[in-house]
């Protein structure tokens, strides 16, 4: 069940239903398995409870190195630094997206790679860096494109790199 009901045209942040995000975070409340996991500091992000999501990524990180698959360290460490992102440690979640997608890139996880390049951009977004964001979201487009990834995944990879386009222009004419 997916609870992103679309991308704000200007943040490129998920638009969720709060309420269905909430009722859905106090079901799993107690749950401790690793996709538990994500999904409650996904669902605390969304919810922008920064604070209680931090600590819960970086659990979710240790979990998965002790007991998931690489691909799960991945998964968790991206999801880590998107609660990075959304705290305004932007150089911290940079290197951090960085590394994953260039690790996954190097086993030729392709989705995950995509989707660590995808959260590279929205990070280079928010930051103000559009042209390392667009190139992001280029790369993203490429690798879902790659992976066979259904029409909606590409539109919006498509609408971050226009909007990325869009702070681009708007940047250079006002400089």
């Amino acid at each position: 069940m997916s609870f992103i009901q679309g991308y704000d045209q200007e943040s490129l942040r998920e638009l969720v239903d709060l309420g269905e995000c909430s009722a859905r975070l106090e079901e799993i409340e107690g749950q401790r398995s690793l996709p538990a996991l994500l999904e409650r500091v996904w669902l605390l992000k969304v919810l922008d409870r920064l604070d209680e999501a931090l600590p819960l990524a970086d659990e979710a990180v240790r979990q998965s190195r002790m007991a998931g698959t690489r691909k799960d360290v991945l998964r968790a460490r991206v999801l880590h630094a998107t609660i990075l992102q959304h705290r305004g440690a932007y150089a911290a979640a940079e290197q951090e997206l960085a590394t994953c997608a260039a690790e996954a890139e190097g086993q030729r996880w392709v989705s995950i790679a995509a989707f660590a390049h995808h959260h590279h951009g929205k990070n280079a977004y928010e930051a103000g860096d559009y042209e390392t964001a667009r190139e992001s979201f280029k790369q993203s487009l490429f690798l879902r494109r790659e992976a066979g990834a259904q029409d909606s995944e590409l539109e919006t990879v498509l609408l971050a790199i226009e909007a990325a386009e869009r702070r681009r222009t708007s940047q250079l004419v006002s400089g």
